[in-house]
C-alpha cells in the first residue's frame, strides 16, 4: 500500500504541533484565610513559559509571566520573577537573582510566576508540576503569596 505525501507528513505535522502549539488552561484556588475562591487561567508561549492570571473573588486581577524551571535555565531569562519582591521567600533558599545555576538545579520541575495588578501590587506563585514534560497541561499544585501575606492554594490543569 502506497501512502500519499499527506499520509507521510501527518505524523511530522502532529509532532510540530505538539511541540510548538500554544496550550491554554484554567485552575482554581482558595485563599487559606477565609476560604475565598480564586480562579486562574494560563496560556503557554513556548515549552517553558507563558502568561498566567489570577482573579480573586472581589474581582482583583493579577497577571504576569510564568517560567518552568529546568536544570539548564539561564537565570537572566527569569529576572521578572523578582520585580516588586524582597530577596527571600521562606523555604526557597535560592530565591534571589544572583543564585545563578543553583536556582535552575534546585527548582527544576517547578513553575514560578510573578503577577501584577493594575494598582501595582504583586503576587508571586510557585507550582510543582505533576508531569513536568507536559508543563501546566499535565497538572500542577502550588501556592501564591498575596501582597498582604495571605496564602492561596492552587491547582492548575487536569488536576483542578
Amino acid at each position: 500500500m502506497k501512502l500519499s505525501i499527506f499520509g507521510r507528513m501527518l505524523p511530522f505535522a502532529a509532532f510540530i504541533c505538539v511541540s510548538a502549539c500554544t496550550t491554554t488552561g484554567t485552575g482554581t484556588g482558595t485563599v487559606r484565610e477565609g476560604l475565598v475562591p480564586v480562579t486562574f487561567s494560563w496560556k503557554s508561549i513556548d515549552d517553558v513559559s507563558g502568561t498566567i492570571s489570577a482573579t480573586l473573588a472581589d474581582g482583583h486581577l493579577f497577571s504576569g509571566q510564568y517560567f518552568q524551571i529546568t536544570k539548564d535555565l539561564r537565570i537572566d531569562r527569569v529576572t521578572p520573577l523578582w520585580d516588586g519582591w524582597h530577596r527571600s521567600w521562606r523555604g526557597w533558599p535560592y530565591w534571589y537573582p544572583e543564585a545563578g545555576p543553583d536556582f535552575g538545579k534546585y527548582y527544576s520541575g517547578r513553575v514560578l510566576a510573578n503577577l501584577r495588578a493594575s494598582d501595582g501590587a504583586y503576587m508571586r506563585c510557585r507550582f510543582r508540576l505533576v508531569h513536568p514534560a507536559q508543563g501546566f497541561a499535565g497538572g500542577a499544585h502550588g501556592t501564591c503569596q498575596h501582597p498582604d501575606g495571605r496564602t492561596i492554594d492552587a491547582s492548575l490543569g487536569p488536576t483542578n
